[in-house]
């Protein structure tokens, strides 16, 4: 099976990862009949699913277990995984020195939920979740929100909610317009009917050719595709997902 082109990780990072998760299980065993699926094959299949957001039905299928299997292993080890490479995420202070943070809100498209009514992004004519993300111009990815909000609050709200405003209290913090009265570097808005004085034309193209970093630092982040293509797990499970995702994302090129 050609686990890096599933997983993103070679073969010698799935190892490390399994044993990483086997001694957190303090072993991983039956006192009956072996399990269906072992450990290393069931770290494989989680990450694959993270990586490339399969269906459970199919997954049990290139697997060769029941889809009950997949389920059970995806809500064992999705928040181990986060768990045993805590220590591969860095502190923002550690990647980012004295540089400027850059903040930006991606969609994380979801099913309609009946449960849920703030999930429609008007901005993206779709369903989903608002993730915040800060990186560096670099290209560097620093950290995301620890829970995101629904798709319908505006970048202000999540941003506020996020929690980010602490993690980064001493940075400097670029955003887009949508962050405006935060606190944050931004542009300026153009006022009703009229336009913007020259320089201040020239510093909102200055400041946003800055910030394109962050649609390359979103679309890497997105490679995981169970949050660039429709995530389809009870929503009180997406934070643990995106978690392990940013854990995962730091211990490849660690």
């Amino acid at each position: 099976m050609r686990y890096e082109g599933m997983t993103g990780l070679d073969g010698e990072q799935l190892t490390e990862l399994t044993a990483r998760v086997h001694a957190r299980l303090g072993g991983f065993s039956s006192n009956g009949r072996p399990f269906a699926l072992g450990l290393f094959d069931s770290v494989v299949l989680v990450v694959a699913l993270l990586r490339e957001n399969l269906t459970q039905a199919f997954a049990s299928a290139v697997f060769g277990v029941s889809q009950s299997t997949v389920s059970r292993r995806w809500d064992l080890l999705r928040p181990l995984i986060e768990e045993v490479l805590a220590e591969f995420v860095p502190t923002p202070a550690e990647i980012a020195g004295t540089s400027s943070v850059l903040v930006d809100g991606t969609l994380i498209p979801t099913w309609d939920w009946q449960c849920r009514d703030d999930l429609y992004s008007g901005k993206h004519g779709d369903h989903g979740m608002n993730l915040q993300v800060a990186g560096l111009w670099s290209g560097h990815q620093l950290l995301t929100t620890d829970e995101p909000v629904g798709g319908a609050r505006h970048d202000t709200h999540a941003w506020t909610t996020s929690g980010l405003a602490e993690r980064l209290a001493g940075f400097d913090i670029v955003g887009d317009l949508g962050y405006l009265g935060l606190g944050l570097i931004t542009g300026t808005r153009k006022p009703p009917g009229a336009d913007l004085p020259e320089d201040r034309q020239h510093a909102n193209k200055t400041l946003n050719g800055f910030r394109a970093r962050m649609e390359h630092i979103i679309a890497h982040l997105k490679n995981w595709k169970m949050l660039s293509h429709r995530y389809r797990g009870p929503l009180d499970k997406l934070g643990e997902a995106i978690h392990a995702i940013e854990a995962l994302h730091f211990f490849r090129y660690a």
